[in-house]
């Protein structure tokens, strides 16, 4: 009954009302205990909305969903190789507001903010002020890519590009579709996994009118944050031609397993969701706890492979600091 009157509201006042006191969480959750493990970094507060806490399995102190947001005390540890910017994005900015690392696409940095803080972020210490599209940025961005003729993808991305009103979502749709030699649009969003009433009707009837061919990235790690409801936008989304793709992050304690893995590849398929990509953590300061090791998820990725059809196993691999693409892992490394 809660998670039905939470998911009636409409998606802006689902964003409004996400959960962003920890002993609040704790309280919905009979959760109390966790209190003394919380750490909350003043850069990176909490941020959760309710429909995806309902999800949550209430007493758990292991829901794989929980801790994907939960923050930890293991956050304040500094470890060798964890960095701030594991990217180098703040190099790669040839226009504000725009990253152009791989050779035929570039990718805009629309808004800052996310309906949700994962823990992992690799973009948690990200200088979005610096990084942010200014008044002239559509200007500069047409010019830029109309000089560069190899490039004939954009992709949305922030913070959380279905974060921003359907408004300046359009704008910037109608910006990009002027562009001639552009051909597909992509859109890497958590959204629809954590409010999945964004993926409304004047969203995705605008989607299945572009000129271009629109490309929906979901990010989910893991088969309970696709509940029926979720399961039915999705299935939405791809009815008005959107091609829907996943990227996980393989995160121990929530889903470096192969039961999580197969569920999680079986549940998104039949929401008309293929699974993309699989990523190793990259290695962002304050969340190395997430990490795994090499030979761990290589191991696991053989199970993968042996328990699913091949259309259901995501790539596995890692982004790495100016590289022009996704580095996929040495599977045969360590047999």
């Amino acid at each position: 009954m809660i998670n039905h009157l939470i998911t009636q509201k409409n998606w802006q006042t689902q964003l409004s009302e996400a959960i962003t006191s920890v002993d609040e969480l704790l309280s919905l959750l009979k959760l109390d205990s966790l209190r003394a493990d919380v750490y909350v970094p003043k850069h990176f507060v909490l941020r959760v909305p309710r429909g995806f806490v309902a999800k949550m399995t209430v007493g758990d102190r292991d829901d794989p969903l929980l801790r994907q947001i939960l923050p930890d005390q293991q956050e304040q540890i500094n470890v060798t190789g964890y960095v701030a910017d594991p990217l180098s994005e703040n190099s790669q900015n040839p226009v504000k507001g725009m990253l152009h690392k791989y050779q035929s696409r570039v990718l805009l940095t629309i808004t800052g903010a996310c309906a949700i803080h994962c823990r992992y972020c690799f973009r948690q210490h990200f200088d979005y002020s610096a990084n942010m599209p200014t008044a002239d940025a559509k200007e500069n961005i047409i010019n830029y890519i109309s000089a560069h003729p190899e490039i004939n993808e954009v992709i949305l991305s922030g913070g959380d590009p279905l974060n921003v009103t359907n408004r300046r979502l359009f704008a910037w749709l109608d910006t990009l579709e002027s562009i001639p030699q552009l051909t597909t649009i992509r859109l890497h969003t958590r959204l629809p996994l954590v409010i999945p009433a964004r993926l409304d009707d004047a969203l995705l009837d605008r989607l299945s009118q572009s000129r271009c061919r629109i490309v929906m990235v979901i990010h989910c790690n893991h088969a309970n944050e696709i509940d029926d409801l979720t399961a039915e936008y999705l299935q939405r989304a791809r009815a008005a031609g959107v091609t829907m793709l996943n990227q996980a992050v393989l995160l121990k304690g929530v889903n470096d397993n192969i039961d999580a893995q197969t569920e999680l590849s079986q549940r998104l398929f039949a929401c008309g969701v293929l699974p993309y990509y699989l990523y190793v953590l990259d290695k962002v300061a304050g969340a190395a706890h997430f990490d795994s090791d090499e030979r761990s998820s290589i191991e696991l990725y053989w199970s993968i492979l042996a328990a699913l059809p091949g259309y259901l196993v995501p790539k596995l691999v890692r982004e790495l600091p100016n590289r022009p693409f996704k580095v996929p892992i040495d599977i045969y490394k360590h047999i």
